[in-house]
């Protein structure tokens, strides 16, 4: 069956609460709104100013969760710096969801990680879940949406570490030594995706990426490489993995010659295997239906 994908070119406030009203989901109860807050020394990230009155409207808190590489995110206190002078603590309530610890998300299914994903102890405090994401390229991942904003984004540190070392450490710095399996890593990813679905209920969740400033780096990257590409837009839908794959479609299907650097990556790092495997999962269809809002 397909999934409705809704589409705007307006990347305006206005334009982002349009699309999000598209969806006929109301969020109920405390809502988290996940973002990425950005490493300090990159610009790309999402401007408060574009999502502040969507957060608004929702009532809802910004949610992160620490890096697992040792930057300016991965200390709670240096996170806490990131997200203030990127502006996000001027808009809304803010939770660094790992800053008093982890729980466990339980799962069943999945090759890698033996039906754990280690998350920030804040989830517990919330119902409800927007999963509001930057599309981009990103150097492990090839491209960052809304699965993994929903895999690595809400994962603790040591989460982090269990995805990226495919079920093998939860220790940040051990990890380095187990990131050689890259469809393991991007599997991993599904599996983290399936945790989060299964603890809120897909009927407690949304997705909207915002594709714009589109570099091939992450927000995670505190030196990005510039965007190569023009803005395209927003999309929104209920269905995390309908979301992914029709901005992947987006991309690839471009006539903008600013794509080639991110195709490379997308494809070298077999990027769209997340997607695969979070539909194999049942988290989703990678048929979708655009409809276009504007």
């Amino acid at each position: 069956m397909q999934s409705k994908v809704y589409f705007t070119k307006d990347i305006s406030s206005n334009g982002l609460i349009k699309i999000y009203e598209a969806l006929g989901r109301d969020l109920k109860g405390k809502v988290a709104v996940k973002i990425s807050t950005g490493e300090p020394g990159g610009h790309n990230f999402l401007n408060p100013n574009l999502i502040k009155d969507l957060v608004a409207k929702l009532n809802g808190t910004i949610v992160e969760c620490c890096t697992a590489y040792r930057g300016k995110r991965f200390e709670v206190a240096d996170h806490w710096q990131a997200i203030k002078d990127h502006g996000f603590m001027d808009i809304a309530p803010c939770d660094i969801m790992d800053e008093e610890g982890e729980v466990i998300l339980s799962f069943e299914g999945g090759k890698h990680l033996q039906g754990k994903n280690y998350v920030g102890s804040h989830i517990n405090n919330y119902d409800s879940m927007l999963m509001l994401s930057h599309f981009k390229g990103h150097a492990m991942g090839g491209f960052g949406g809304a699965l993994k904003n929903m895999s690595i984004g809400v994962a603790s540190r040591n989460g982090k570490a269990w995805i990226h070392s495919v079920g093998i450490t939860t220790d940040p710095d051990e990890m380095w030594n187990h990131v050689d399996n890259q469809d393991g890593f991007l599997e991993s990813m599904a599996e983290a995706d399936k945790a989060v679905i299964d603890h809120f209920g897909p009927e407690n969740m949304a997705y909207i990426n915002v594709v714009n400033n589109i570099s091939i780096d992450c927000d995670c990257d505190s030196n990005p490489h510039d965007p190569e590409m023009a803005d395209i837009g927003i999309f929104a839908s209920l269905d995390p993995v309908a979301i992914d794959q029709c901005c992947y479609d987006t991309i690839m299907n471009s006539e903008d010659s600013g794509k080639a650097s991110l195709v490379k990556r997308m494809q070298d790092l077999h990027a769209i295997h997340t997607v695969e495997e979070a539909s194999n999962l049942g988290l989703g269809s990678r048929e979708y239906e655009i409809v276009n809002i504007d």
